[in-house]
């Protein structure tokens, strides 16, 4: 793997430290850059935790960034600012993380079993506990997540997972994005296997022929070429990470050598 690296005074830090920084120029890392410092003795520092240690009460770190090597006030003052949030909404009491679907909050205009509070010792209470116990399910609620998109820790939005062509949706306005969230919530929701909606009358009138265990679409079934498909997807995945691992061990290898080489060079001159 070509890497370059930049070797400079740090200001920030007491007199003879340096900062360096390795840029990856090949590889599946290309563009990506680590940061290092070395003490004046030569120690090598990889995060900003084994700089303070090993500067302890000498300097104050709060508000140095480690990959520019300078100090940032205005870092210093949002850390604060997060940790009082953090301790403001602690005082209010722990987040909500309740990961359940969304459903129909209104008050519900089903009959609901009652009790019946009186004195007479001849009157029974009448109620039905597998009623009280299911909730009413609003129809084709998965077009509320229509428009949300997923994304990862660098803001990039992830692109939309590809169905296969056998799964075909169900109901108005009904959309890939649709059948998506759908099943997805099906499979999250319920141990049951997931075969689509069997009735053949759910085509002609979904809001009154609809299963609502099952997602929106079509009745479907797995083939054995489509095990076969998925099968080969894995195994060309898996041989993309294998790869990828193996170049990073390298890497840091190499790296790891030339460490070595250049830390015996200096006791030699020593």
């Amino acid at each position: 793997m070509i890497m370059e690296r930049k070797r400079m005074d740090c200001p920030a830090l007491p007199t003879g430290w340096k900062k360096e920084e390795v840029i990856r120029k090949s590889g599946l890392s290309a563009g990506k850059s680590d940061v290092y410092y070395y003490s004046p003795s030569g120690k090598k520092f990889r995060s900003k935790p084994q700089l303070s240690r090993y500067l302890g009460n000498t300097v104050d770190l709060g508000c140095f960034d480690f990959r520019t090597g300078k100090m940032m006030p205005s870092k210093l003052q949002k850390n604060k600012q997060r940790l009082r949030n953090e301790h403001l909404s602690q005082s209010k009491g722990k987040p909500d993380l309740n990961t359940a679907l969304p459903i129909r909050q209104t008050a519900s205009i089903f009959k609901q079993p009652v009790t019946k509070v009186t004195n007479h010792p001849s009157n029974k209470v009448k109620s039905d506990p597998q009623r009280a116990i299911e909730q009413p399910r609003q129809l084709f609620w998965e077009k509320r997540l229509q428009g949300l998109t997923a994304s990862d820790v660098t803001e990039q939005i992830i692109r939309t997972m590809e169905l296969p062509k056998g799964l075909q949706g169900v109901g108005p306005g009904n959309t890939d994005e649709t059948l998506l969230s759908a099943i997805a919530s099906a499979l999250h929701t319920s141990s049951a296997p997931i075969t689509g909606q069997l009735s053949a009358a759910v085509e002609k009138n979904p809001a009154v022929w609809l299963n609502v265990t099952q997602p929106l679409c079509k009745a479907f079934m797995v083939t054995d070429e489509d095990i076969r498909k998925q099968e080969e997807r894995v195994h060309h995945v898996r041989n993309k990470l294998e790869e990828a691992l193996m170049a990073d061990v390298l890497a840091r290898a190499a790296e790891s050598t030339r460490e070595t080489d250049v830390e015996m060079g200096t006791e030699v001159k020593a």
